[in-house]
């Protein structure tokens, strides 16, 4: 017995067939997150994985039994993946794991173009928290959907291909830029200037009005048949170009945009396919997160507990006792410790990069404000579980107590009465355009995953 604790760096622990694992769940990963920039994308991968695996579409009158597997994709943006198990729900309850596919980015405002002094612009208007001067000066990419008269849709995605366009949100040179360098970094760039550059060539023949704005919509009605009213029926989004790429010349850790929180839906869904429980569990992809879960995609709406009725009438089961026995991950990232900005965390109580999943107790700000604070049983728990699968983990908070703070849905899962606790991976640089984490730290809460489902 160890009476002094100390964490353990995941990538010293591991073997060279470990290392091979990790190396390998990480390629897997990228090419999940190479797809799934936006949640629509994510759904629609789940949706193929799913397909593959053996899941059919999930209806809530159909009559279910043991090794049932079925998918339910809400509104193409929010996904559960149904197992059902031999065990009894009603005194086993159900074992379920949320995380948020939904990441920070710039979303197209309604009536997005318009031209100035030569050049074609996408108004946008900034979703989730970010620190608005990172989205300057960096190649974007156009993602979503536009609906046409008649119910037509149509699926939009520019610059991720290579040759595709990009756009893109100038900055001002630092040689003009001695008044904007005296603001604080808040206020050095406005979220009414987040405006990206769409199209730089006039119409042939236009010389008044909006040459350049005639153009760009001349292009978009010949590829997609959009006008420009068609802009108020879309969902159209800009994220970062490119893909995810290994960084350090080892490779032990990834940047790319949307870890946060696609870093844990992947390890969930991936859990929930290859676990061999015969507990009845449930992987749920939530919208709206970053937003505060709002809306019917979003995890304050009554789909979960739509869902989780509709299994229990099924099984002949009474929802609130299965609710009551259930557990929950709420499987979200929290900030790893940055030696760089150390001031803002308490290093004792930090998650470290690959030293494994994070486990949080709380999330919230200050004085606890706004959180599902996990009970002492569930947390003994699960440190037997992961400890008998080997399970690299840890626990931290998001900083030092009135730094700042963040929530997750946990505390909307845990209001159904669901034993609910946060796990998730140590992420550096969160909600920047592009993040980083560690491999280790990926495939750890893949086994975290495969330990809870049992």
């Amino acid at each position: 017995m160890e009476l002094k604790y100390t964490r353990k760096n995941a990538y010293e622990l591991a073997d060279g067939e470990q290392l091979d694992k990790i190396y390998a769940f990480a390629e897997d990963y990228k090419s999940f997150l190479n797809l799934s920039k936006t949640e629509r994308g994510a759904a629609c991968e789940a949706r193929k994985q799913a397909e593959k695996h053996g899941y059919t579409p999930f209806t809530f009158s159909e009559k279910l039994k043991a090794g049932d597997k079925r998918y339910f994709i809400n509104r193409g943006k929010n996904v559960f993946l149904i197992r059902i198990g031999e065990e009894d729900v009603s005194r086993c309850g159900i074992r379920i794991m949320v995380a948020h596919v939904d990441s920070p980015r710039l979303d197209l405002k309604p009536n997005p173009l318009y031209e100035e002094n030569g050049l074609c612009y996408f108004k946008t208007h900034y979703y989730g928290g970010i620190k608005k001067y990172q989205w300057t000066a960096l190649p974007l990419a156009l993602h979503g959907v536009v609906m046409l008269p008649g119910g037509v849709k149509k699926e939009i995605c520019v610059g991720e291909e290579e040759g595709d366009p990009v756009f893109y949100i100038t900055d001002l040179l630092p040689h003009l830029g001695a008044e904007q360098g005296a603001k604080t970094l808040d206020k050095g760039v406005e979220g009414e200037s987040l405006n990206a550059v769409a199209g730089g060539l006039p119409a042939v023949g236009e010389t008044e009005g909006e040459p350049v704005k005639t153009a760009v919509l001349k292009l978009l009605n010949k590829k997609y048949g959009i006008t420009e009213i068609d802009f108020q029926c879309s969902e159209l989004c800009l994220v970062p170009a490119g893909k995810a790429r290994d960084v350090g010349f080892d490779g032990a850790l990834i940047s790319s945009y949307g870890h946060d929180d696609k870093v844990c839906a992947y390890p969930e869904m991936r859990a929930i396919f290859e676990s061999d429980t015969k507990h009845t569990v449930i992987s749920v992809f939530a919208d709206k997160e970053e937003v505060g879960s709002d809306g019917a995609t979003g995890m304050q709406s009554k789909v979960i507990s739509d869902v989780i009725d509709s299994i229990c009438r099924s099984l002949g089961a009474d929802p609130i006792e299965v609710r009551y026995n259930s557990r929950c991950i709420s499987a979200d990232v929290t900030a790893a410790y940055d030696p760089a900005y150390g001031s803002v965390y308490d290093k004792r109580n930090s998650a470290y990069i690959s030293c494994g999943a994070a486990v949080s107790k709380y999330t919230g700000s200050k004085g606890k404000a706004n959180t599902n604070d996990a009970s002492a049983e569930l947390l003994g728990c699960l440190r037997d579980c992961f400890d008998a699968d080997g399970v690299v983990w840890q626990t931290g908070e998001l900083g030092a107590v009135d730094a700042g703070g963040g929530g997750t849905v946990a505390k909307f899962i845990s209001n159904l009465g669901i034993d609910t606790v946060d796990v998730g991976v140590p992420v550096l640089s969160m909600h920047a355009p592009y993040e980083l984490v560690s491999k280790a730290d990926v495939y750890n809460l893949y086994k975290a995953c495969l330990a809870f489902c049992k």
